[in-house]
């Protein structure tokens, strides 16, 4: 990842305008091309420095919820479990932290007897225990990367 894919990252973050061509609009605050940006962003994709791109929705306002999940995983299968969790299309981030709890996810669902399902079905596809920490204040936290 370079300074510019970096600049455009961070533009992301600051939100994607709502309009006809919304790249070609990113592509202009930062001087690039739309071309550029697009091809920026699925090269990002393809070598997985980027997972997802998309719209995060407020499951909770709109009747769904989400949590906050951990395991411990062995490392030897980190990775299996990591595709795994993330087969779920309800997760939304997957970490991995130096912890004994090494593997942080978010669980976003529709309905919320569902958050408990996915937790569910990863422990018995895993065989290992999951953690679920929902919220009980929510923080605004804001991610920049520096060039």
């Amino acid at each position: 990842m370079d300074s510019r894919d970096k600049e455009l990252i961070n533009a992301l973050h600051g939100g994607v305008p709502i309009e006809e061509r919304p790249y070609a609009a990113i592509a202009e605050r930062l001087a690039m091309t739309e071309e550029e940006v697009i091809g920026r962003l699925q090269t990002l994709l393809d070598d997985r420095t980027l997972t997802r791109l998309g719209p995060l929705y407020d499951a909770a306002r709109l009747g769904g919820a989400f949590t906050l999940a951990a395991m411990a995983v062995p490392e030897d299968r980190f990775e299996e479990v990591a595709e795994i969790v993330n087969s779920f299309p309800e997760i939304a981030h997957n970490y991995a932290r130096e912890h004994s709890l090494n593997m942080w996810f978010v669980v976003g669902a529709e309905r919320p007897e569902r958050i408990a399902e996915v937790l569910s079905q990863i422990k018995d596809r895993t065989g290992l225990e999951v953690l679920n920490m929902p919220k009980e204040e929510e923080y605004f936290l804001e991610l920049r990367l520096t060039a």
